[in-house]
């Protein structure tokens, strides 16, 4: 089996992001953004995905730096991820955290659409907008081919409910990303093709 990995480097006006993910992982992580808040959440991502993310990224402001990282994350999952032979493609997570619970289904069928479904109490959680959860989803859905659907069912604490969903995102895309030896060598998919 090919090794997992992908690079990526994305370079603007605005924003210098350099990732490097390995689906096959262990769940280790080196990231540096400059907003502490997402680095927790992507550390979660790493984390609970069970995928090796390294990522440094600066930037002129936190809206083109969340979303330039969730660009070139896409980018890597998608390049990793290849013609998606073999994957389990369809997957979800229910995470509880504390108060908070929350779903993530996903398919990595192929086309970038996501159905954000969260309200924050407050307009940043530890400094950073809370609006720029949905954009880190929106942005990762496009980018990566993915079908997402993020929703909070229940919470109180905003810190809480955007934790719940990278969680779950995590669990989700760990689930969905893993090979399933019934169909090895098989794209998952009744086309026969699924775009990348």
């Amino acid at each position: 089996m090919a090794e997992r990995k992908a690079k990526v480097t994305r370079e603007t006006k605005e924003t210098s992001i350099k990732v490097e993910l390995n689906i096959d992982g262990k769940g280790q992580s080196e990231i540096t953004t400059g907003i502490r808040f997402f680095d927790h959440m992507l550390n979660q991502l790493a984390q609970h995905g069970i995928f090796d993310i390294k990522l440094s990224a600066t930037g002129t402001d936190q809206h083109h730096v969340v979303e330039d990282v969730a660009i070139s994350l896409g980018k890597a999952l998608n390049q990793a991820l290849e013609d998606r032979r073999g994957i389990v493609r369809m997957a979800h997570a229910v995470v509880p955290m504390d108060d908070t619970l929350a779903l993530v289904a996903l398919d990595i069928g192929g086309r970038g659409y996501a159905a954000f479904e969260a309200s924050f109490s407050n307009t940043s959680i530890e400094k950073m907008p809370a609006d720029l959860v949905r954009h880190f989803f929106v942005s990762l859905a496009s980018e990566a081919k993915l079908n997402i659907h993020a929703k909070v069912l229940s919470g109180i604490d905003d810190h809480h409910k955007a934790e719940a969903l990278f969680k779950a995102l995590a669990r989700a895309l760990d689930a969905a990303t893993r090979l399933d030896e019934r169909i090895t060598g098989r794209i998952p998919s009744t086309k026969d093709t699924i775009e990348s």
